[in-house]
């Protein structure tokens, strides 16, 4: 166990770990059933969904981890009182831990969908549980457990790839560089492992992946099952970062039934983002991911089914009321009644030849924890204007030795104040306004110098550094819509409302049904809570829509009769 999840665990035992009274226990009975476990027996293991929120009601029951060589650590004892589980139990996914009976237990087994419900209906109550469930999940992140355990250079491009993946969507995992763990490199000549073929991945179900995609690793771990072919959503969210986040916490709790897919992780670019501090309502700031993660998990608190990663492919309409179609990368399909395109934007890169060999590896398109361990007493170099360049020089200014921030223009004319103050304040930044990139310098996947070229005419400058972030700006995540007929402008957003049409709803496309919002909706405002808003403001158009398609339907009165709607309804 690590200094700082035994720290975690030591300061917010209480609430990590709280006792329930009998009354509070009788309040949760109707949400669940008994159910009893002989000693010895597995309640749940590493890899395998359990059956759900477990309330012990008699006897004693262990919760262990195991470590990347095997050695097994308690991470707690429950008693009568204690409840079991982590977030992995509001969404039916596999465990991260093993729990076994020491003696005779007698438990209350809520599942997945009773324990939504009990969050929602008993809020007190609810809310400690709901703390404890996250807290657990942050202590299990801290030590790794029940994760995929990767091993590969900690400075290889794809080993960089999957923490990242994994980082970004919650899940714990550990790393083992088979340069430095010998358990690693007897592994990696037992099955005969070469190095084209690193990283490998030894998922808690004992598979083992070589070098796997996102996607195959996600199923792997159970991050993502099979979607139902027959069943019809009442509205699929395409992407999940503020836009998509909001609309299915709003869309979740007030009923609907929501699917939620991003071809990644949840937070989009603002989970990307070091520091947000001009989001209303934290005063001290924020992380993205932290605001992010909060979000996601308030969503599957109402419900929401989230499929990440899955990528959607095509959306096609068959009538102005009929169920839209979405087919997926993974040859799946979904039905909904309503789609709400919050697919954001792609970074951008910059036009020079060769990047691909240092992306992922030494040029960066966020700056986060794992990004600011590989930049540790180096001199890194930072490429934008914006809010989110400034956001990472100053991130990354405690981190590493220095800072070269190159922009196009004046900071002052792009960026928030209060970012340049910090960032003119700062011993370690310096800022070349009035250039950019030539060409990066480098060989083998290391970055050795960037060569900047000044606006002004004046000869370039080479600047050698270690690592360089590029914050330069998005273009529209469309190219997938071509064929819909949903309308674009002319940089390639998604034009919406009375844009379209003077009888659209607000935020709806030129496709009846279907809905854009956030940053790849044509003239939105590109703020993390201008995102969020147009996911609150786009529920109030499913329901009008919606409301509409009821109108339009015959109605039943009786057996073999139909009442059609009046011409003019």
């Amino acid at each position: 166990m690590t200094d700082t999840a035994s720290e975690i665990r030591h300061a917010r035992h209480d609430q990590m770990f709280p006792t329930l009274t009998d009354r509070e226990i009788d309040r949760l009975r109707s949400f669940g059933e008994p159910r009893h476990f002989a000693a010895g027996e597995m309640l749940y293991r590493v890899g395998v969904p359990g059956p759900g929120f477990a309330v012990i009601l008699s006897g004693v029951v262990e919760v262990t981890q195991q470590d990347q060589q095997g050695r097994r650590s308690t991470i707690v004892t429950h008693r009568a009182g204690s409840f079991m589980g982590e977030l992995a139990q509001l969404s039916g996914k596999p465990s991260l831990v093993d729990s076994q009976a020491v003696v005779d237990v007698d438990v209350l087994i809520i599942p997945p969908n009773r324990l939504r419900a009990l969050l929602i209906a008993e809020a007190d109550l609810g809310e400690r549980i709901m703390r404890a469930l996250i807290l657990r999940r942050v202590g299990l992140i801290e030590t790794g457990a029940g994760g995929p355990v990767i091993i590969g250079d900690k400075d290889n491009g794809d080993v960089l790839r999957l923490l990242g993946f994994l980082r970004r969507n919650g899940h714990p995992y550990s790393l083992l560089d088979p340069d430095h763990d010998t358990d690693a490199s007897a592994l990696i000549d037992r099955f005969h492992v070469g190095k084209d073929e690193l990283p490998i991945v030894l998922c808690p179900s004992g598979d083992m992946l070589r070098n796997p995609t996102e996607q195959a690793l996600a199923r792997c771990i159970g991050l993502i099952g099979a979607i139902d072919p027959n069943r019809i959503y009442d509205v699929a969210i395409i992407g999940a970062g503020p836009a998509g986040l909001a609309a299915s916490v709003y869309a979740g709790s007030e009923g609907l039934s929501v699917l939620t897919l991003d071809c990644r992780a949840f937070g989009g670019q603002a989970g990307a983002s070091a520091r947000i501090e001009n989001f209303l309502g934290f005063p001290t700031g924020i992380s993205g991911m932290a605001l992010m993660a909060r979000s996601f998990t308030q969503a599957q608190k109402f419900g929401v089914e989230m499929a990440i990663p899955d990528e959607a492919l095509r959306v096609e309409c068959t009538g102005e009321h009929a169920p839209k179609l979405l087919t997926l990368a993974n040859d799946e399909s979904v039905r909904a009644h309503a789609v709400v395109i919050a697919t954001g934007a792609r970074y951008r890169r910059l036009d020079l030849p060769d990047l691909e060999q240092f992306e992922g590896r030494t040029i960066h398109f966020w700056a986060s924890p794992l990004e600011s361990r590989l930049c540790g007493g180096q001199h890194v170099a930072i490429v934008g204007g914006g809010n989110s360049a400034g956001q990472a020089a100053v991130y990354l200014a405690s981190h590493a030795e220095k800072v070269t921030l190159v922009a196009r223009r004046p900071l002052r004319k792009t960026m928030s104040s209060y970012l340049v103050d910090r960032i003119t304040a700062a011993e370690n930044i310096d800022i070349i306004a009035g250039a950019e990139i030539a060409a990066v310098e480098g060989d083998d996947g290391m970055i050795t110098a960037i060569r900047l070229r000044f606006r002004n005419g004046e000869s370039e400058q080479s600047i050698p550094i270690r690592h360089l972030f590029l914050f330069i700006g998005a273009e529209p995540n469309t190219d997938w819509l071509a064929g819909s007929g949903i309308e674009l402008d002319a940089r390639g957003f998604i034009r919406t409302g009375s844009d379209v049409n003077v009888d659209r709803m607000p935020l709806e496309t030129s496709r009846r049904g279907i809905f854009a919002i956030g940053d790849v909706r044509s003239t939105s405002v590109k703020r993390v809570a201008a995102a969020a808003g147009d996911g609150a403001q786009v529920v109030a158009s499913l329901h009008a829509c919606f409301a509409a398609r009821d109108q339009a339907e015959p109605v039943e009165t009786a057996p073999g009769h139909v009442l059609e709607p009046a011409a003019n309804s």
